[in-house]
Parts: structure tokens; C-alpha cells; sequence
């Protein structure tokens, strides 16, 4: 359906801005610099691993929920209200802020486990991104929640997984491409990520907002109709395959 491609877009969008978080970021120089000193190829590793550990994380938990058997129409409310929470978190700087702190302690632990492994081979660097999605997981908090409530919005688990998949890739891309930077444009790079997280956050904050307001109205489902009235039959069939 339509609304599944936009859920789609919103996860990968949402994966990138996942990993500017304010407990993530000024660890990514030293660990994709240590990456690359493994193996030309291992900030790709590296993503995979990141991208893999999200997906899995993020079914685990969706299944979980299948499992105690909510009503869908009570699941679409507490999903509706869970957006708006989750997109106020981004929306507040300061909220943000107080997360994150909160999760740094975690965070802190878990990223001095890691530092006693080692990880010098490809496989290395897959498994290090396995584990640093655990680990990241309470930092990305708000962001990954958001974006396993719009993917139990769907009814099939290809459809859930797909989205997952897509944030978890979203997430891996900047560790490719910051991967494809000298250290110096690495270190210059970093700072602007900052505002251009910021940005993109308090972007998504709304969009989640908006899209938590919909669904609570029962409005998402009409625009949709809409949308699918005066779209051409070959954008219809293709849209509703998904």
C-alpha cells in the first residue's frame, strides 16, 4: 500500500539521522578509523553488522508485541500516541538531551566491553557492528522506536522486516561514506552533522507528530484513499503490491 512506501522512506531516513546522535557521533572517527585499518572493506563490514543487529533487534521486539495479541484497532491508537511522544523527543532539543545522557551511562559500559575485543578481520569488524547496535540501541532510542511502531503498522512480518531492514541500512550508509573521508575532512564533516542532525530530527519529530495525529483520527487511511482515486491504474497496481 501507499502508506507502506512512505513508512519505507521514513525508515531509512530515520536509520541515517540515528546515527547523529549526540552519544554516537564523536565515537564514529575512532571506530571507523580503526575500521579501516583492519581492511579497506571494513567500514562496510562494519555497516552490515550495524544494519543486521538493528533489523534483528527491531523484529524481536515487534514479534514480541504480535505475540501478547493487542486488538489492531486499540494497537493503532497506542501506536498514534506512541508517534507523537516519540516525535515531541525529537522535536525538544532539551528532552534529547536528557535521553541521551541517560543512555551514555549504558552506552559508556558497553563501549568499554568492546574496546577489550578484538576484532582485526572483516568478520571482526561484522560482528563489532553487531554488537555496537546493542549497544548504541538505548542512544537511538526514541529514533528506533518511532520506527518499530510505523513498521507494526503493517500486517505482514516481510512488510515489518523491510522496514527494519531499511533503518538498519539507513543507519550503516554515513559509516560508509564518513569510511570514504580522509581523517582531517572526517573531523571537519563531523561538526556540520551535528546541525544537519539536529535538522533532520526536528523534521521527523513533525512528520511523526503528523503522522500520529492522522492515524489517531482514522485520517490516514482517507488520504490515502484519496491519493489512490486520482493516481493512474499503473501507479495503483504497482503501490499496492508492496
Amino acid at each position: 500500500m501507499l502508506t507502506n512506501l512512505v513508512v519505507y522512506g521514513l525508515s531509512f531516513f530515520s536509520g541515517v539521522l540515528s546515527i547523529l546522535s549526540p552519544c554516537v557521533l564523536p565515537l564514529l572517527p575512532i571506530i571507523i578509523s580503526a575500521a579501516l585499518n583492519t581492511h579497506i572493506y571494513g567500514t562496510y563490514a562494519l555497516a552490515l553488522g550495524l544494519a543486521t543487529s538493528f533489523t534483528v533487534i527491531g523484529v524481536f521486539i515487534v514479534t514480541i508485541g504480535a505475540t501478547i495479541g493487542i486488538n489492531h484497532e486499540m494497537f493503532r491508537v497506542v501506536a498514534a500516541l506512541l508517534l507523537i511522544l516519540f516525535g515531541a523527543i525529537l522535536v525538544s532539543i532539551s528532552w534529547q538531551e536528557e535521553i541521551a545522557i541517560a543512555a551514555t551511562r549504558f552506552s559508556n559500559l558497553g563501549n568499554s566491553l568492546l574496546n577489550k575485543l578484538k576484532l582485526d578481520s572483516l568478520t571482526g569488524q561484522y560482528v563489532l557492528g553487531l554488537l555496537l547496535g546493542v549497544v548504541w540501541s538505548p542512544c537511538v532510542g526514541p529514533v528506533l522506536g518511532a520506527t518499530i511502531t510505523l513498521a507494526s503498522q503493517g500486517k505482514s512480518l516481510m512488510h515489518t522486516t523491510l522496514a527494519l531492514a531499511l533503518f538498519g541500512l539507513g543507519a550503516g550508509l554515513p559509516l560508509i561514506l564518513l569510511g570514504m573521508l580522509s581523517k582531517q575532512s572526517m573531523m571537519r564533516v563531523k561538526s556540520k552533522l551535528v546541525t544537519v542532525g539536529r535538522i533532520g530530527k526536528y523534521l521527523l519529530g513533525v512528520l511523526l507528530i503528523l503522522f500520529g495525529v492522522l492515524i489517531t483520527f482514522g485520517l490516514d487511511k482517507k488520504i490515502e484513499t484519496l491519493i489512490l482515486s486520482v493516481m493512474p491504474d499503473w501507479l495503483v497496481l504497482f503501490t499496492t503490491k508492496f
